[in-house]
């Protein structure tokens, strides 16, 4: 089969297409899945870097997350039938024509998606759900401040949050993402802020003004850094810091006495460790979610479909945050 084969641990350089890769079959407890689109992710950078958590050794296919036909069923899988369109698991392998899914882990395409946005919808909203349901225990009415926002990741939180009831204001860099985040259903959308005196942003006024000066309820970080140390100026009483990544270069060093002045809590995301712990909980919560898509509720923005040849160019685009929304290869 064709396939994505990371030939060594480097940048988007290092894959390459091979036209006689080694088609998987499905085990135990499997289906095998002709793929029809994969989402692109900035797991798929590092694990290519060689610098994730799970470190496959080259050379490998990349690529967690996709959507296609099941072809075949392994011994012992039932609740699926040849034809059935899902949305599927990789640990790695989705950068091919073909790739096996635990079956545990696959799910049917909710109603009202192509491939292309079943394909990156998993992770995202996933995330997104954990954290403000689970991790930050989000209320009707309150205030989540989404950093970070343009991204497929900061995008679901946006659509997540506003099903649940809260007040969204997303941060973005640029007129274009913000005009996203609005389509998103984001109720405002603010910039960083110039920078002073060496700090990159100023967003904790913005958030101050647009909240009369009480602050947010819940702010989602995937920035860490500066990021994390102005989200800790702009909190309400009893408010909630979500840790998710450090994509501003390193963790924050957490000036704790304003945690504790607002009674607040910074709370680390890691859906991982959900479906490692409490995989009856992530059950629920991707039917939950599959609910909200088909109800029209959820709308997974793809910003951009490139071919599977075109992979290197993909991982390129998140390396420079280029993209808005989700990139996928079909």
């Amino acid at each position: 089969m064709r396939a994505i084969v990371c030939e060594r641990f480097g940048g988007p350089e290092a894959v390459a297409l091979r036209e006689n890769w080694p088609e998987p079959e499905a085990g135990p407890g499997e289906v095998k899945v002709k793929i029809a689109a994969r989402a692109v992710q900035y797991v798929d950078v590092l694990m290519v870097a060689g610098k994730y958590q799970f470190r496959p050794e080259p050379e490998f296919v990349p690529g967690g997350e996709a959507a296609g036909e099941i072809i075949a069923l392994g011994e012992g899988v039932t609740g699926f039938k040849i034809g059935d369109q899902v949305m599927s698991r990789h640990t790695p392998g989705a950068f091919a024509e073909f790739g096996v899914s635990p079956a545990a882990e696959t799910v049917l395409v909710p109603d009202g998606l192509s491939m292309e946005q079943a394909a990156c919808f998993r992770s995202a909203y996933a995330t997104a759900y954990h954290a403000l349901v689970q991790r930050a225990n989000i209320q009707s009415g309150e205030t989540l401040v989404v950093l970070g926002a343009a991204g497929g990741i900061g995008l679901a939180a946006i659509q997540v949050g506003k099903a649940l009831g809260a007040n969204v204001i997303a941060v973005a860099s640029s007129e274009v993402k913000r005009k996203a985040c609005i389509e998103a259903g984001a109720d405002d959308a603010i910039d960083y802020g110039p920078p002073t005196d060496g700090n990159p942003g100023r967003f904790r006024e913005m958030v101050k003004e647009r909240t009369g000066g009480k602050g947010a309820d819940v702010i989602w970080d995937p920035l860490g850094g500066w990021a994390f140390d102005e989200a800790t100026r702009c909190l309400n009483w009893g408010a909630r810091i979500l840790i998710l990544g450090f994509l501003a270069g390193a963790p924050a060093l957490a000036k704790t006495n304003h945690l504790l002045i607002k009674g607040a809590s910074a709370v680390g995301v890691r859906l991982g460790g959900l479906t490692d712990f409490q995989p009856e909980i992530a059950a629920a919560n991707m039917t939950a979610l599959c609910n909200m898509a088909s109800a029209g509720k959820l709308n997974p923005m793809v910003s951009t479909v490139l071919p599977l040849a075109d992979a290197a160019k993909a991982l390129q685009m998140l390396i420079d945050r280029e993209a808005i929304g989700k990139v996928v290869l079909t």
